[in-house]
Order: C-alpha cells, then sequence, then structure tokens
C-alpha cells in the first residue's frame, strides 16, 4: 500500500479485527487478519497490542495448545467503545476523502 497507517489507524484495525472473536483470538491471526487489508509486521504488531492492553481496550490470557501457551487478546467494554468512536471518525474521513479523489 502506497498510503502511511498512522497508530489510530492501526489501533482501529486491530480493535476491529480482535472484536470479532467472542472468546478473543490470538497474535498470529491477528496478523494474517490484519494483512488481509493491509501490510504489517509482527513486529509492528506486538507493540500495538501491547499498547492497546496499556490502555484498557485488550485483555490478554494464556491458554495451552498442543503442549504450549497460545497468548489471547480479547476487547474490553473500553474497547468497544474506543472502536465504536474510531468507526465514526472513520466513516467521516473515509467519505470526505473519496469525494475530494473521486473521479467525475
Amino acid at each position: 500500500m502506497v498510503f502511511n497507517t498512522g497508530s489510530a489507524l492501526l489501533d482501529a484495525i486491530v480493535l476491529a479485527v480482535v472484536s470479532k472473536e467472542a472468546q478473543g483470538t490470538y497474535g498470529y491471526k491477528i496478523t494474517q487478519d490484519v494483512r488481509s487489508a493491509i501490510e504489517i509486521s509482527e513486529s509492528t504488531l506486538y507493540p500495538v497490542l501491547r499498547r492497546l492492553q496499556k490502555d484498557d481496550c485488550l485483555e490478554v490470557y494464556d491458554q495451552a495448545i498442543d503442549g504450549r501457551n497460545r497468548r489471547y487478546y480479547k476487547i474490553t467494554e473500553s474497547g468497544r467503545a474506543q472502536l465504536r468512536l474510531y468507526r465514526g471518525e472513520w466513516n467521516n474521513y473515509s467519505r470526505k476523502i473519496s469525494e475530494i479523489i473521486r473521479e467525475e
């Protein structure tokens, strides 16, 4: 993608991806889901996950899978409120940008 992805947009995308799974989802799957929309490395994604956890938007728990612990991320109520805010802002922003760059 030729457009830069700022931290707020990354936060919104990650919260949207995590919110789709009621019981939470794990880092590798989050990376794959985010990559379906934008190119992102795991080294970029994990600091986003940690920041969202620190900001009380995500809660974290570990679950044993095939003898190994897998870290799961689940959206909190605070995270859902933040995601609603991001969605509203995104709808305004994308509409305005589309109006400007649309071909006549």
